[in-house]
């Protein structure tokens, strides 16, 4: 297991931008990805990024937009989010990835909310 710290969360106007972080308790040696989870809704895979930094995806919603990079040197995996729209809004969390599943147990998260 690892643990995973998510900061960097808050309150943006539409069309503004955060840059989330994840710190992990050690080196990972697997992908690392992001998911959330809004209101009523099931959380949901957002980005994964490879273990060296290659092999990024992230899903159509957010392509374009959202940014998945790592430092590993200090145990840490960034969400950069630019162009926020409303529908953005919702507890973002880290993880180590498998494919697109989920490895530890989950952090506490941290809260993104877009205002119209």
């Amino acid at each position: 297991q690892v643990q995973l710290v998510e900061s960097g969360g808050g309150l943006v106007q539409a069309g503004g931008s955060l840059r989330l972080s994840c710190a992990a308790s050690r080196r990972t040696f697997s992908g690392m990805g992001w998911y959330r989870q809004a209101p009523g809704k099931e959380r949901e895979f957002v980005a994964r990024i490879g273990w060296g930094g290659g092999d990024t995806y992230l899903i159509d919603s957010v392509r374009g937009r959202f940014t998945i990079s790592r430092d590993n040197a200090k145990n840490m995996v960034y969400l950069q989010m630019n162009s926020l729209k409303p529908e953005d809004t919702a507890m973002y969390y880290c993880n180590r990835v498998a494919g697109v599943h989920p490895i530890d147990s989950w952090g506490q998260g941290t809260q993104v909310t877009v205002s119209s």
